[in-house]
């Protein structure tokens, strides 16, 4: 009864809470460095469970509005096929310098060793301030490469970006 009742009150908003939940759920647990906001941590969360689950249209969604549709499709595939398997074990995001803005984050992926730099930026979606990943890396090389700043472990920098 408690259930038809919630179910008939719901909104828009408890049905993506609902699906945050079961993904939450599903998942291992994000172990985070740094400071994030509840946007750059949300956002992040989302990219590392659908790379790990293979779901490139959906990860493409999380792209910036304002980029090829053509490029971010090409961009999430990339990243799904180098970092599936990675993905779906033990993560560690570092949040780099301060995360109401826009923010750099470093995800290690200890499974398989390898790390992936992304950008959380704010972006306007339906009217409405939501945070996407930057998605312009069509080449598969680029879609792998590491930045030379980027420390092999997370926290060596003190989360702390040194230009």
């Amino acid at each position: 009864m408690a259930l038809s009742v919630l179910t008939g009150c719901s909104s828009e908003n408890d049905a993506a809470d609902l699906e945050y939940i079961g993904d939450y759920s599903s998942h291992p647990p994000l172990s985070v460095v740094g400071y994030p906001s509840t946007g750059t941590l949300g956002i992040t969360q989302q990219v590392v469970w659908r790379i790990a689950d293979g779901r490139a249209g959906e990860l493409a969604d999380l792209g910036d509005p304002e980029e090829d549709r053509g490029t971010t499709r090409k961009t999430a595939e990339n990243w799904i096929a180098a970092f599936r398997e990675g993905a779906g074990g033990k993560v560690t995001a570092e949040f780099y310098d301060e995360g109401s803005y826009r923010q750099t984050v470093v995800l290690y992926l200890h499974g398989t060793n390898q790390i992936k730099e992304i950008y959380i930026l704010p972006a306007t979606v339906d009217g409405k301030g939501v945070f996407r990943v930057l998605m312009d890396e069509p080449d598969p090389a680029e879609a792998t490469a590491v930045a030379p700043w980027i420390p092999k472990k997370p926290g060596e920098l003190g989360s702390t970006m040194i230009p």
